[in-house]
C-alpha cells in the first residue's frame, strides 16, 4: 500500500485489496470469476522495448506465480484479455494467426502501429509475432523460439534470468480405507512399531472383504491379527493404507516387467523401455501426479534402478468436451451422452474420426453431433475411392463421360502432387497432434482423386502404365493414413479389396517427396483492407511484382478508386492491399 498511500489512488486500490483478501487462491485462480482491479498512478518500464506500463493491482492474479510483479498480455491471454476489456485498456496485438487479416498488415512491421482489435478472446495458440521489434517475424507461444529469444537478450542485459518453479508440498500418505498400497507394519505390545520383513512381502489386502456393509480393514479381523516378526508374540497390522499417488507414480515402470516376482522391475527393461513416448492426461494431472511422477524416478535414478532423469518426453494435456449448454461432461453431472446410440447408426470408425476431426486434443470442445453424418459420408466415398482406383468399383463410378485427355492428365498431376504433399503433412500433423487437420488433409487428398477418377476412365487408365503403378499405390496411401482414425474401415480395405497379406499396421509410412510435392500454380486470396474480394492464379515461383500487379488488376474495382497504401504479399497464401 505504500506505492498509493496519500495519493487519489488509494481508495480504490486499498478496496481491491480488502475483497482481494477474502478470495482463495483456488478461487482466485479460476478462469470464469469476474475480475475487479484499480489503478495505482504508477508505470514500469518494459525491459524489452523500454516503453512505459500502467501498474494495476487486480484480485485475479495468483500470488505464487511468478516472484513480483506480472506482465500482462492481454492479446495473448484470456484472464488479462477479460481484464483489459473491462477497464478499457489498450489491447495491443503482438502475436497472430497466419490466417488472421491484420497479419498482412503488421508482417515486417517493426514499429507499433496497431494499439486495439475488436476481438472477442484473446489468441492464446501459438502465433506469428508482429509489432514486436527484433522479435516480429519470430513463432512466438509457450516453449517457442521467441521466448527462447527474449529470455537469452534479457540474461544478456543482465535484467532477468531462465527459472524453473517446482511447487512439490508436504504428501499425505496415509488413508483410513479399503483401497490402497498397504503399509508394511505391525503393531506389536513389547517392540513397539515392527516394519514387515522383506521374506513377507507384499502384504496383500484381502479379498472377502464387505465394503457395502461398511466393512474396512480395521474390522476385518483375519488381516488385523497376526504375529510380531520379532518376538513371535501376538501384534496387530497397520490398517491404514498408503495414497494411491504411491501406485500410480510408478506404474509405468511396472509395465516394462509385469511378472517379476522378485524386483519391481529389471533396471535393463525399464532402461530399454523408457521413458514414457507420450503422455496424455487431464489437466488435474498436470501438477501432483506428474511431479510425483518425476520425484520417484529421479529417487529410483540416484539409486541406480534407472539411467533417465525423467519419466515422460511429451505431454499432451487433452481439453475437455463441453455439452450444449458449455458444462463439462461428467458423470457426476449427469450429462455425458453415450456413443451407443451413434456407433450402431454410423459404425465406431466414422463416430472415432468426427470427434478427432470437431477440434485440437488440447482444445475444449462443444460437442455437436450435426456433422456426424457428414464424416460418415466422406469416409464412404473414400471406400469406393479406393475401390476405383483398383478396379474394384461397383455399378457406382466417378468417371463422366466428355472430359477430354488433357483435362485427365492435369488431374492426374494435381494427384500425385497432393498425394506427396499430404503424406508430409500428415505425418507433421501426427507429430503435433493436430489429428483434425490431418483428417481435413486426407480429404483434400480423396478431393484430387475424386478429380482425377472423373476426368480419367478406366480405359484410359489402363492403357497408361504409370497410371496403372499410381493408381494402386495412391489407394494404399489413402488405406495407410485413415488406418490411425479408422482401423476397421482400414483393415477391411486392406485384405478385401487391395487383396494384401497381414495387417495394415505393419506396413512402413508412405514415402514422400517435397519436390514431387510443390505446385507449379498457386491460387492466392486478395484481400482488400482485410476483407477477401477476389482470387488470382500465379505460377508458384512468380516475382512478387508480378504477383502485386496481377493482384491489383484483379479487385481494381473493388478499389473503386481509393489511394494503395502498401501491398503485402504473403507468399503461398494471400495478398492483402491496404487502401485509403
Amino acid at each position: 500500500m505504500d506505492l498509493v498511500a496519500g495519493t487519489e489512488y488509494e481508495a480504490g486500490v486499498r478496496e481491491v485489496v480488502e475483497q482481494a483478501a477474502k478470495v482463495s487462491a483456488v478461487e482466485r485462480a479460476q478462469g470464469d470469476r469476474e475480475k475487479h482491479g484499480a489503478f495505482t498512478g504508477r508505470y514500469m518500464v518494459n525491459p524489452i522495448n523500454g516503453e512505459k506500463v500502467p501498474v494495476w493491482v487486480a484480485d485475479y492474479i495468483v500470488s505464487d506465480y511468478g516472484t513480483g510483479a506480472v506482465m500482462a498480455v492481454p492479446c495473448g491471454d484470456q484472464r488479462d484479455f477479460e481484464f483489459a476489456s473491462k477497464y478499457d485498456l489498450p489491447i495491443i496485438p503482438i502475436i497472430l494467426g497466419e490466417d488472421d487479416p491484420l497479419y498482412p498488415e503488421l508482417d515486417g512491421v517493426q514499429e507499433r502501429r496497431v494499439t486495439s482489435v475488436d476481438w472477442d478472446h484473446a489468441y492464446d495458440a501459438e502465433g506469428i509475432l508482429v509489432q514486436s521489434g527484433t522479435y516480429t517475424g519470430m513463432v512466438g507461444g509457450k516453449h517457442s523460439p521467441a521466448v527462447d529469444a527474449i529470455i537469452a537478450d534479457l540474461e544478456a542485459a543482465g535484467r532477468g534470468r531462465r527459472k524453473v518453479e517446482f511447487r512439490l508440498r508436504d504428501w499425505l500418505i496415509s488413508r483410513q480405507r479399503y483401497w490402497g498400497n498397504p503399509i508394511p507394519a505391525v503393531h506389536c505390545p513389547e517392540c513397539g512399531l515392527v516394519p514387515v520383513p522383506e521374506r513377507d512381502l507384499p502384504v496383500r489386502l484381502p479379498e472377502d472383504i464387505d465394503l457395502a456393509a461398511g466393512e474396512t480393514l480395521a474390522t476385518h479381523e483375519a488381516f488385523v491379527n497376526t504375529t510380531c516378526p520379532v518376538c513371535g508374540g501376538p501384534a496387530k497390522r497397520e490398517t491404514d493404507t498408503m495414497d494411491t499417488f504411491t501406485c500410480s507414480s510408478w506404474y509405468y515402470l511396472r509395465y516394462t516387467d509385469p511378472h517379476n516376482e522378485e524386483l519391481p522391475f529389471a533396471p535393463e527393461k525399464a532402461n530399454r523401455w523408457l521413458p514414457v513416448d507420450q503422455y496424455i492426461g487431464g489437466i488435474e494431472h498436470a501438477i501432483l501426479h506428474l511431479l510425483y511422477s518425476r520425484f520417484f524416478t529421479k529417487v529410483l535414478r540416484d539409486l541406480g534402478l534407472v539411467d533417465f532423469d525423467e519419466p515422460f518426453a511429451n505431454l499432451l494435456t487433452q481439453g475437455m468436451v463441453l455439452d450444449e449448454h458449455g458444462e463439462v461432461m461428467s458423470k457426476s453431472k449427469g450429462n455425458v451422452i453415450s456413443p451407443e446410440e451413434m456407433i450402431a447408426g454410423y459404425g465406431a470408425d466414422a463416430v472415432r474420426t468426427y470427434i478427432l476431426f470437431m477440434a485440437p486434443p488440447d482444445k475444449e470442445l462443444q460437442w455437436n453431433e450435426d456433422g456426424l453424418a457428414g464424416i460418415y459420408k466422406f469416409m464412404n466415398r473414400a471406400w469406393r475411392i479406393v475401390n476405383d482406383l483398383v478396379g474394384q468399383a461397383g455399378d457406382e463410378t466417378f468417371y463422366q463421360e466428355g472430359a477430354s485427355q488433357e483435362e485427365g492428365e492435369k488431374a492426374l498431376e494435381k494427384f500425385v502432387r497432393e498425394r506427396h504433399r499430404v503424406v508430409g503433412k500428415v505425418a507433421d500433423d501426427f507429430d503435433r497432434n493436430n489429428f483434425n487437420t490431418a483428417i481435413a488433409a486426407i480429404m483434400e487428398l480423396c478431393n484430387a482423386a475424386g478429380d482425377y477418377l472423373r476426368k480419367c476412365s478406366a480405359d484410359q487408365r489402363a492403357a497408361c502404365a504409370f497410371s496403372r503403378t499410381f493408381d494402386h499405390e495412391a489407394a494404399e496411401v489413402i488405406v495407410k493414413l485413415m488406418a490411425p482414425m479408422a482401423p476397421h474401415w482400414a483393415e477391411e480395405l486392406w485384405r478385401s479389396v487391395l487383396g494384401r497379406e497381414g495387417s495394415a499396421y505393419e506396413q512402413p509410412w508412405p514415402e514422400f517427396d517435397p519436390e514431387q510435392a510443390k505446385a507449379d500454380e498457386v491460387e492466392l486470396a486478395v484481400q482488400v483492407n482485410g476483407k477477401v474480394k477476389a482470387k488470382i492464379t500465379v505460377a508458384a515461383d512468380a516475382p512478387e511484382d508480378d504477383v502485386r500487379a496481377a493482384a491489383l488488376a484483379a479487385v481494381e474495382a473493388a478499389l473503386g478508386g481509393k489511394d494503395v497504401k502498401k501491398v503485402v504479399v504473403v507468399p503461398g497464401r494471400l495478398v492483402n492491399i491496404v487502401a485509403k
